[in-house]
């Protein structure tokens, strides 16, 4: 059961958390009944009219869940629970650019203190260990050794690619959208900086010139759909021999869809082709599974994407994936001016 989030009416809460006692029972129909008493208690209750929408859904009842998501919405437009995504989903509509930071930073918040061990343990995580491995092999395959100064955690949560990294970096600063994932990771005491907010609108807060010698995103692509702006954005702020790394859950084609799992999943198509855009040589993308759903290891790719350097032979041929061949659209892009370290230039961080 989510975080409850309660009305202010003592009527209007008891109901709602007996009609999750009902849901969590199997009981949908007897769900749905007390989920909009609780609504006509409290009509104003956006968590109430989420919750009879997602029962009135799983019930088959398509159109009074559409009006409860809408009615959600409605009330909170910042779309904390994802009425939206839903009815995107429902309507079959073309996949959004990308969530709703309201609903990111509540998702999150709710599930901070139990985060590790869900994550780690029931989904079988392991996106640090998998994005480790995979800088390790694209820096042998460059000829350099693994090691970086200034490095970057995009989406960092509680800090588990803090751990996956530690001794091969000097200085870490982490961004992310929940508050309570921050409080988390400053706990770890692995951080330089944290800072608090959207990872693009960071990348392109931080001072002139500034640079990374290392930007990470460990499963942070299930929750933005277009990447063109977010690959831009790092490829701006990496140092001119910086290496960026991913995981990414993957789906049939060249482009994106947002999954009945409410994230993201993108062809390895569309991940090469975004950036060869943004001006990024493809040295690796790895089929790789990151995590479990249901017991079925979800399927996804771990990619390593750097500025092209004269050593990556970026002319002589296809980049392979693990088992598979994808062309290499980034065969011949001219190397940006990416100036200095962000280590060297800002020692304390933000």
């Amino acid at each position: 059961m989510a975080q409850f989030h309660p009305s202010g009416d003592l009527a209007a809460d008891r109901r709602y958390l007996w009609a999750e006692a009902s849901r969590a029972a199997g009981d949908l129909a007897g769900a749905a009944d007390l989920f909009a008493q609780a609504t006509d208690q409290a009509p104003g209750w956006a968590a109430a009219w989420f919750a009879l929408g997602e029962t009135q859904a799983g019930l088959g009842e398509a159109p009074a869940a559409r009006v409860a998501f809408g009615r959600c919405l409605m009330l909170d437009p910042a779309d904390g629970f994802g009425a939206g995504l839903r009815l995107a989903l429902m309507d079959g509509a073309a996949a959004p650019l990308g969530m709703p930071a309201g609903y990111i930073a509540q998702l999150f918040d709710d599930y901070a203190t139990r985060f590790d061990a869900h994550l780690t343990g029931a989904l079988g995580y392991c996106g640090p260990a998998l994005t480790v491995a995979a800088l390790k092999r694209a820096c042998a395959a460059r000829g350099r050794v693994f090691r970086f100064g200034a490095a970057l955690d995009l989406g960092c949560g509680t800090g588990l690619m803090a751990e996956a990294l530690a001794g091969h970096i000097t200085a870490l600063d982490g961004v992310d959208l929940s508050a309570g994932m921050l409080d988390e990771a400053r706990i770890t005491g692995q951080y330089r900086a944290l800072s608090h907010g959207d990872v693009v609108a960071h990348l392109a807060d931080l001072p002139a010139g500034a640079r990374y010698d290392l930007i990470v995103a460990a499963d942070v692509m299930g929750y933005i759909g277009a990447l063109a702006p977010l690959l831009a954005a790092v490829a701006a702020r990496l140092a001119i021999d910086g290496l960026f790394a991913f995981t990414a859950q993957t789906c049939a084609g060249d482009g994106y869809e947002l999954g009945a799992d409410l994230r993201f999943a993108h062809g390895p198509g569309y991940l090469s082709a975004t950036a060869a855009g943004a001006g990024l040589h493809l040295l690796a993308l790895e089929t790789a599974s990151a995590r479990r759903d249901g017991g079925r290891d979800v399927p996804g790719v771990v990619a390593v994407l750097g500025l092209p350097q004269p050593s990556d032979g970026a002319a002589l041929g296809p980049v392979h994936q693990r088992g598979h061949q994808i062309d290499d659209a980034a065969a011949h892009l001219d190397v940006l001016d990416a100036g200095e370290s962000l280590g060297e230039l800002h020692p304390l961080g933000r």
